[in-house]
């Protein structure tokens, strides 16, 4: 499978990199079982429902998601039209490959990029884009991870929806696997969030829309904006 790629000639970031790698084909394999069986409800104290209902609210038929994992929440969900235009965006070919096969029934494009640099090809625009789980991977700040959002704000259509999740590093109640997990996960920099907090990632919707909307469940954030 070939993807449409803004990375010619260009290198990701170490740390971004360092998130996406840890993406195996075999790491994709136990994924859902244990992030959304497992985790979700035992460690961040945020059951996945609570995800999927976010999804299924913001959702649209003329989609984009990025950051795309095992594609998970997007084959759950329920699309507003019955063959939507789906689009998946990730800087791991593995996770572009998995979540295009599973959701081929509505023929996705997909788009080898990343986030944390302008998107250098050209796409069409969409009318919500998802970012489940994506934030917390990303080096920096949440000040910093806000440029995610002019990123992708441009690929959005007027009056069109971002929204997405995050496990937060501050401001939240951790139980003991919440601290366990998240110093083994910080340590192997598959997560990059123990500095992390909702008045951060507040700044950075404020910076980017008019509109938005946040509130936590657990160790987790929802968030939406609207261009």
């Amino acid at each position: 499978m070939t993807f449409k790629s803004d990375r010619e000639g260009a290198s990701p970031t170490q740390d971004a990199a360092a998130g996406a790698a840890v993406y195996t084909k075999f790491v994709l394999s136990i994924y859902d079982p244990l992030v959304f069986r497992f985790e979700n409800t035992f460690v961040w104290r945020c059951p996945t429902p609570l995800l999927l209902d976010h999804y299924n609210r913001h959702v649209s038929g003329n989609h984009l998601d990025v950051g795309v994992g095992t594609g998970y929440l997007l084959d759950k969900c329920h699309f507003p039209v019955h063959d939507p235009a789906l689009a998946l965006m990730d800087l791991n070919p593995n996770c572009l490959q998995f979540t295009s096969g599973r959701m081929r029934r509505y023929r996705p494009a997909a788009y080898l990029a990343d986030v944390w640099e302008p998107i250098g090809i050209e796409l069409p625009r969409f009318d919500s884009i998802g970012l489940n789980y994506l934030l917390h991977c990303l080096p920096g700040s949440m000040s910093d991870k806000g440029r995610v959002f002019s990123h992708l704000k441009p690929l959005l259509n007027p009056g069109g929806v971002l929204f997405g999740t995050t496990i937060l590093g501050q401001s939240v109640e951790f139980g003991l696997l919440g601290r366990l997990f998240m110093g083994i996960y910080n340590s192997m920099r598959i997560l990059n969030n123990r500095k992390d907090d909702l008045p951060g990632l507040e700044d950075a919707l404020t910076r980017n829309f008019a509109e938005y909307a946040l509130h936590s469940v657990g160790c987790v954030a929802f968030f939406v904006g609207q261009a």
